[in-house]
């Protein structure tokens, strides 16, 4: 896996991923002028969160335009859909942040990742986008050659050398190596249904991130 060098301010945690490993869509919805971009992202997002299917189709219709105008603002599907996806990670992010305010090293980074597994398994439209295209989900959401997991993995590096410095309980594995560990361990938990066929749990990923940040703790 490709070493990244993130930022470590606080303030933009949640922002680090798309700073690290942008996007076509994403530098075109970010610098404001590709406004036909932003409004077709716009109603994906809201037809996202109402729990329904983002077709291309009923988009472009919604739009007045045809298909081929949506693929040259937005690109295909998928890279709709990782914008969209991402776009509501961020305010759970933030929110996670905000919510440890006090807390510092291992408990930190472990409350943020529960917090964050934790509302992924509770959201209703997401859980209903995993359900609808599960294969998908998992495509978009859990491989290396997704933006999205690359993002969360570049958060959670820039949480760890926050948090636990550049090298670990002075141990000799590298903050992106330990970041992608911990990605993998919360994927494993949060998307339980789909991988294994158990029921997602924030708290057995809770337990899981206490025995890789915290092991002489027992919880």
């Amino acid at each position: 896996m490709r070493r990244m060098t993130v930022p470590t301010h606080r303030s933009t945690l949640a922002r680090v991923g798309t700073a690290v490993a942008p996007s076509w869509l994403s530098e075109r919805l970010e610098d404001g002028a590709h406004e036909d971009a932003v409004r077709a992202f716009r109603f994906a997002r809201e037809t996202f969160i109402a729990g329904e299917r983002i077709d291309m189709g009923r988009l472009a219709a919604r739009l007045g335009v045809d298909r081929t105008s949506l693929f040259r603002w937005v690109g295909n599907r998928d890279a709709l859909l990782s914008e969209v996806l991402w776009s509501l990670a961020v305010p759970t992010l933030e929110q996670a942040d905000a919510a440890t305010h006090g807390r510092t090293g291992a408990d930190r980074v472990v409350a943020i990742l529960t917090s964050f597994a934790h509302d992924l398994i509770t959201a209703d439209y997401f859980r209903a986008f995993l359900r609808r295209e599960p294969a998908r989900a998992l495509r978009l959401l859990t491989t290396n050659g997704s933006e999205i997991q690359r993002r969360y993995v570049a958060v959670v590096e820039s949480l760890v050398r926050q948090e636990l410095g550049d090298r670990p309980f002075g141990r000799d594995i590298a903050p992106a190596d330990l970041a992608y560990l911990l990605v993998r361990v919360s994927e494993s938990f949060t998307y339980a249904d789909l991988i294994t066929g158990d029921a997602p749990s924030a708290e057995r990923a809770r337990a899981a991130f206490d025995l890789v940040l915290r092991p002489e703790e027992p919880r």
